[in-house]
């Protein structure tokens, strides 16, 4: 019955043809290189066609496959525009869709969780998938009390597919570093191989939307939608019309870039302060931009999807965070290296300049340093040449420090965030939302000051 396992041999042979053909066109480079071509052209030309390959393949495939391929798909900021551009328009498409199931096959699903009566429990079901993507397909209807709803259908075999991808995929995590400049590959197909059996489980999935939608029943700036059903393999929510984020960064007006963008951040550094959950999934295709913000019907809200992968942080985002980063802005060298030395960011057997450890911080942290930042392609890329060049102090720096578990997913969450907002474009008052949002991130004195105004204000 399982789609999915039925064609792993398939799946297998394709992935695994991936590592042959970057070692192909590497033997074509050294070509190159031999009768003449400089080694950046050859570079330039050699992950380009890398890329084309590798997101053709990710896009044909469901599974850990497609999941990688969203994950990377928000980095792609960081890569030059001369090979960026080429696959751009494959790589969003990752974002949004992927092949649906067969018809019979999702209906035999449906009959399995919710019985033989199912079309009962709706007044109206779309057998045409609304979205696809990396383990189930999206389907849009009418619940039987009138509401319209987005009935999300487990792919059958979804669990076999996607650690048989990310087990494949990790073996050849090298050959896939040069396409992210300045990115370790392999840490992160390991945390989504780790995660897979949360990602799987639409009851969990279920209980943080619920909490989301909880907190942020009429909010004037976010939507999350209630849920309606769960059941193994089925979850049905509230069905929320938007424009997808992956639109306004293909045609969206600056206003709208802008405007997106600053709801990305508040909901970024707002979701765990409010929740304990930090929403781990910042793809575009999990994000709407919906009428009817705090300004009215010519204003936007941000409407959220998929609660499918969620970092639990009881206390919110951690205090070393915000202090560490409040630190770094004010400059005080040895007291962030302090910190991160306690935090394990810096291991017990090494030794570093704080100094140095400040200049590989400032550039990073510049969006921060004023009232408001404007996110950019090209701040993205010097980001990442900056700490992908090996002659660089800051790739010498960065190769010594090292990321604690507790902050894996935090780092790649705030990391991909960034990479959207480079996408989006958008212009930010980010430092706004950390003072109001991140603990530590204001020092004492001055938290009391900030609450006092408030109070006054409220009342």
């Amino acid at each position: 019955m399982s789609d999915l396992p039925r064609k792993a041999v398939t799946r297998t042979a394709k992935l695994a043809a991936l590592p042959l053909g970057f070692a192909g066109r590497a033997t074509w480079g050294l070509g190159k290189r031999i009768v003449g071509e400089s080694a950046e052209i050859v570079s330039r030309e050699l992950q380009q066609r890398t890329a084309e390959q590798l997101f053709k393949v990710l896009g044909e495939l469901k599974g850990g496959a497609m999941k990688f391929g969203q994950a990377m798909s928000v980095f792609e900021s960081a890569l030059p525009e001369e090979v960026a551009g080429p696959y751009r328009a494959a790589l969003t498409k990752l974002q949004e869709a992927a092949p649906p199931m067969p018809t019979r096959t999702m209906h035999s699903v449906l009959t399995e969780r919710l019985g033989e009566d199912w079309p009962e429990l709706f007044l109206e079901f779309d057998d045409k998938p609304a979205a696809a993507a990396s383990i189930g397909q999206v389907h849009r209807a009418v619940w039987h009390d009138g509401r319209e709803v987005a009935v999300k259908v487990q792919y059958p075999g979804a669990g076999e597919a996607l650690l048989s991808d990310l087990n494949q995929l990790s073996r050849f995590a090298r050959l896939l570093g040069p396409l992210i400049p300045g990115m370790d590959i392999k840490p992160l197909i390991t945390e989504l191989r780790d995660r897979v059996s949360e990602e799987l489980d639409y009851g969990l999935e279920a209980q943080a939307q619920r909490a989301h939608a909880e907190e942020f029943a009429g909010d004037p700036d976010v939507v999350i939608p209630a849920v309606v059903h769960q059941c193994e393999q089925i979850l049905v929510t509230e069905w929320i019309d938007g424009v997808p984020l992956s639109e306004v960064i293909t045609d969206g007006t600056q206003e709208q870039r802008d405007r997106a963008g600053q709801l990305l951040s508040l909901f970024l550094f707002s979701g765990p302060a409010r929740t304990g959950l930090l929403h781990a999934d910042p793809h575009p295709g999990n994000f709407r931009l919906l009428p009817g913000g705090p300004d009215g019907e010519d204003d936007w809200r941000l409407g959220v999807l998929d609660f499918g992968t969620v970092d639990r942080l009881p206390g919110g985002l951690p205090d070393p965070i915000g202090e560490s980063l409040r630190m770094t802005l004010d400059g005080e060298a040895e007291a962030v290296y302090e910190l991160l030395r306690t935090e394990g960011f810096v291991k017990d057997s090494i030794e570093l300049d704080p100094d140095a450890v400040l200049d590989y911080l400032r550039p990073i942290i510049e969006p921060a340093l004023v009232e408001e930042f404007t996110f950019s392609r090209g701040w993205m890329r010097s980001q990442a040449a900056r700490i992908a060049d090996p002659r660089s102090p800051a790739h010498q720096l960065g190769k010594q420090l090292n990321l604690p578990p507790a902050y894996l997913l935090i780092h790649r969450v705030t990391l991909s965030t960034i990479g959207v907002l480079c996408q989006l474009g958008a212009t930010v008052r980010l430092r706004e939302e950390l003072e109001e949002w991140l603990p530590g991130f204001l020092a004492a004195d001055v938290l009391e000051d900030f609450e006092a105004e408030e109070s006054v204000a409220e009342a």
